[in-house]
């Protein structure tokens, strides 16, 4: 008798895994890379681990995977033009998979996700950028159409303010004779007589 094979898939692995990696990077823990970062005279380092580096961006795996056995295993790597706040938010971002930055620093994000090749903080940028487009849009669409309908309701009473002083004002009309019988009926009787 075959045996069946079965899955067995743990849902909160890969954010238990995160969150692991995380705590061991802020305590400084089994980091075995400092990346220096300087941009306009600000600068600061960051432990991490070369592992979640490269498996989370092209660039730092291309570093490691072709360092020369000669010089040893590279221990530092030296980041100009990337800003010391985004690099703590893309350090955050690849080791928890989230992070809150401001709306005008979301474009930075995606430059320092493309600059460091790290598919899955563009494509979070991409969606941001997105949603924030469309709901300009949809903003601009509302206002639209709050100003036209503002504009016909104001054109609506002057055009028909007219017409309907002129039908008050008509004696044949029956709003201007209460109780009068409407105009085909006195017509009708008109011709009997």
């Amino acid at each position: 008798m075959e045996s069946t094979a079965v899955l067995l898939e743990s849902k909160s692995s890969p954010i238990n895994l995160l969150n692991e990696m995380q705590q061991l990077r802020l305590l400084g823990h089994l980091c075995d890379v400092t990346v220096s970062v300087e941009y306009q005279g600000v600068r600061a380092e960051f432990p991490a681990h070369k592992a979640v580096l490269a498996a989370t961006s092209k660039f730092f795996k291309e570093v490691f995977l072709n360092e020369k056995a000669a010089d040893g295993p590279r221990s530092s790597v030296f980041l100009t033009e990337v800003r010391v706040a985004d690099f703590a938010s893309f350090l955050e971002f690849v080791y928890t998979a989230r992070v809150e930055v401001e709306e005008e620093r979301v474009q930075r994000m995606l430059e320092i996700a493309e600059k460091l090749k790290c598919l899955d903080l563009s494509e979070t940028c991409f969606q941001l950028k997105r949603q924030m487009l469309e709901s300009v849009l949809l903003e601009l669409q509302n206002f639209s159409e709050s100003q036209n309908s503002e504009e016909e309701s104001a054109a609506r009473p002057s055009v028909a303010a007219p017409a309907a002083e002129a039908e008050r004002e008509t004696p044949d009309s029956p709003a201007a004779a209460p109780g009068a019988p409407p105009e085909g009926t006195a017509a009708k009787s008109k011709e009997k007589t």
